[in-house]
This record gives structure tokens, sequence and C-alpha cells, in this order.
């Protein structure tokens, strides 16, 4: 190929980029169906669910669907499920990928939404918040789990120097220079994965944008326990720590630099 030729392939990609939905999906069986039926058509290219050990019949259900399905060989946790996403989503070419649960708590149907701030150039991570979305206690959040999102969002945006209404969302959209950059496959398997990915962003100086996203809480829907919900809490607080003994130098922390400096081509 040119060099004409890539210049007008990459201009290409810049007006029309490639939006890939990831769906990390375990036992969402009940629910993938009216989640995938209420997507907007034409607003993504591609869907990757993948599917991390489910019990139930969400593989079926998926390849009825017609998504391009990933299996995990055992449950390697929420984290775990989110690099195989973000992997996958690179190979296919992805220039935009948006993480939309399969579990029908997020509104589909704001898909374009998410994704137009990173379209526009305005944003390279989005993040589609319930604080913004309404009152979260009458869609049905537990007032445990909200004051533990409050609390945990004041320290977070206090230790990163942000003004976010919410970082605990799981609607959210990465341009592909950000998932190329930070260094995710180094991030834990479990729930405080999401947390890593935004505390890395932030460290690389990547521009984030909230867009309002109400939500649905009714039984079908994944939800955390208490107990998990407390372990989430202080692995956050203990990523923070070792975020602040990074950022002084007392403490270097991988997951924390930038990916591409680690190399360079030999002249």
């Amino acid at each position: 190929m040119s060099e004409a030729d890539e210049g007008l392939d990459m201009a290409e990609s810049v007006k029309n980029p490639m939006v890939v939905v990831v769906m990390p999906a375990y036992n969402a069986a009940k629910t993938l169906r009216i989640t995938y039926d209420a997507m907007p058509k034409g607003e993504f290219d591609r869907v990757i669910l993948v599917d991390d050990g489910s019990q139930d019949e969400t593989l079926r259900i998926a390849k009825e669907l017609k998504l391009e399905v990933f299996v995990h060989a055992r449950n390697y946790g929420y984290g775990g499920n989110q690099k195989t996403c973000y992997t996958e989503a690179l190979k296919a070419g992805a220039d935009i990928v948006v993480m939309l649960h399969p579990d029908y708590q997020y509104d589909p149907t704001l898909l374009p939404n998410v994704v137009a701030p990173i379209k526009a150039g305005e944003a390279d991570v989005v993040l589609g918040s319930r604080l913004m979305g309404g009152d979260v206690m009458q869609q049905g959040m537990p007032w445990w789990k909200f004051l533990g999102n409050r609390f945990l969002t004041g320290v977070q945006n206090w230790v990163l120097g942000k003004h976010l209404s919410e970082y605990h969302t799981g609607y959210r959209a990465f341009s592909r220079q950000v998932l190329e950059e930070v260094p995710f496959l180094l991030n834990s398997d479990h729930f405080v994965f999401d947390q890593e990915m935004l505390v890395q962003a932030v460290h690389l100086g990547f521009r984030i944008k909230e867009v309002p996203v109400p939500t649905r809480y009714f039984p079908e829907a994944s939800s955390a326990s208490f107990v998990t919900s407390a372990r989430y809490g202080l692995s956050i607080l203990a990523l923070l720590v070792r975020y602040v003994l990074h950022r002084r130098a007392l403490v270097t922390q991988k997951q924390f630099e930038y990916f591409p400096a680690r190399y360079r081509r030999a002249d």
C-alpha cells in the first residue's frame, strides 16, 4: 500500500470511525436479547461478547443473535473479561470501543450519546454517569451503594484532581489510542479493573467527559452484594494509595507507566 493510500485510509477512519461494542457477559441469558434488540442499529459496526464461563444459556442466545463471541475456559472475573473484550476489539480494528453490560441496567439506546464526544474529538474516554441522569435512589439504587459511591467518588476526585460526578459506571467508551497506551493487561481481574483504567487514563493525560445515563434496577440486572461492594471500596482505596506512591516517585508501579515509552525502533 502506498503512503497516499495509507493517508486516505487514515482520513476515512477519522471521518467514519469503526465503533465496536463489547459486552462482558456472565449468566446474562435473561437480559442479553432485550439489551441487544434495544441497541440502535447503524450506530455501531460490530458487537463482541465475551462469555466468562456462564452457567446459563448466554452462549446459545449470543450465537442466535449472530454476535461475535469469545468464550473463556473458566470464570476469570469482571476485569479478566474486559481484558479479552478490549484485546479482541483492537484486533478487529476498532477506533472507538464502547462497553455495554448485557444486563439491561444501562440504556442501550443512549449508545450514540456515549460515543459522540470521542467522535467529535472532545474526549478520549466517556463515562455514562448515573448521577447526571436523575435521582438514582428513585431509580432503585440501594442507599448504602449510593453513599459508598458518593464517598469513593469524592476521594477519587480529590486524589486525581478531577470533578467527575461518578467513577463507578459500567457504561463507558474509549478511543483506540487509550486502549493502545494504557497497560490494561497489568490490571486486576476483579471489579477494581474499572477504576484502575480511569486512574491510568488520568495519569497519562487523557481527556474524560461524562454524559447522563439513567439506569434501571430490577431482579434480573446484575448487582454486587454489600460484602462484594465493601471489598470493592477497599480495593479502590488501596489503588489510590499505590497511585500516590507512584506519582511521588516513592514506589514505582508498572501499571501507571506510559506503555509506548518502554521501547523505540532502533535507528
